[in-house]
């Protein structure tokens, strides 16, 4: 039986690669999604390839009952019910009829990656703990207390190795050290109802590699054990584990997937 069979799974960021790549692992394990991007372009070609995976799961397995699909473009760093948190609810209660999952990718930095700590503006500052942070919090505290109420429910987070401390990415590593804490809080809070985890990502192959220096993005790469950066189909498998009854026994961990490059502080 498909893993996710009957689980319904909200997706934010996903017309990004990663989160593109969860909607389509969880689409090949049978969960009922609703996607959401701030970018309807990016948004719309994650639906296409997430509709065509589902129609493939139905001819080859008929499988029952039929997975669902709903999109809903919007920013999930606002609470308001045009275009924010409160719409994106609503649009998964009325689609689904719940929420079983909820997978919050929203986060990275806008502008130059790199900046030295003296440079940065008090703008940035806000900007990078609002774009890594609110969604988090706006879509858990809508989700989480019916999720208890069923007696079920997964939540998984994305931070990154960066939570360690990173040079001339201050606000960055902070913002996702912020994340890691707020997942440990959260799993101590909605157990043992609510299982809470936490992805900590290396460097993963996407286009956001081109934003980076080329000697940052090498040197990672010789620390890696592994000597590569990560795939985001790599990200979306430790996804789907924290999401399935796999990691019935795992809360309030925050798991490097990073080659081998440790994350501790």
């Amino acid at each position: 039986m498909p893993r996710l069979q009957g689980k319904r799974a909200l997706i934010t960021g996903a017309g990004g690669p990663m989160g593109r790549a969860i909607a389509l692992r969880f689409a090949k394990e049978n969960a009922s999604l609703i996607l959401n991007d701030i970018s309807g372009t990016r948004l719309g070609e994650t639906e296409t390839l997430v509709r065509g995976r589902m129609a493939a799961n139905d001819e080859s397995g008929g499988l029952q009952p039929m997975a669902h699909l709903a999109v809903f473009r919007g920013d999930v760093t606002v609470a308001t019910e045009d275009g924010g948190v409160e719409g994106l609810v609503q649009a998964a209660r009325e689609a689904l009829g719940g929420v079983d999952i909820l997978i919050n990718v929203v986060g990275g930095i806008r502008g130059e990656i790199n900046q030295p700590f003296a440079e940065i503006e008090e703008k940035r500052w806000d900007d990078t703990f609002r774009l890594n942070l609110k969604g988090t919090f706006l879509l858990t505290r809508a989700l989480a207390p019916d999720m208890q109420a069923r007696g079920h429910g997964r939540i998984v987070n994305i931070s990154s190795v960066d939570f360690a401390g990173a040079p001339n990415r201050a606000d960055y590593g902070a913002a996702k050290a912020a994340v890691a804490s707020l997942t440990r809080s959260l799993a101590a809070e909605f157990a043992p109802q609510v299982n809470v985890n936490c992805i900590a990502p290396g460097i993963i192959n996407t286009t956001a590699v081109e934003r980076l220096p080329g000697s940052f993005v090498e040197d990672f790469r010789a620390r890696s054990l592994l000597g590569r950066l990560g795939e985001p189909e790599e990200i979306a498998a430790v996804a789907l584990f924290f999401a399935s009854e796999d990691a019935a026994y795992v809360t309030g961990e925050t798991l490097a997937v990073s080659g081998g490059v440790p994350a501790r502080l």
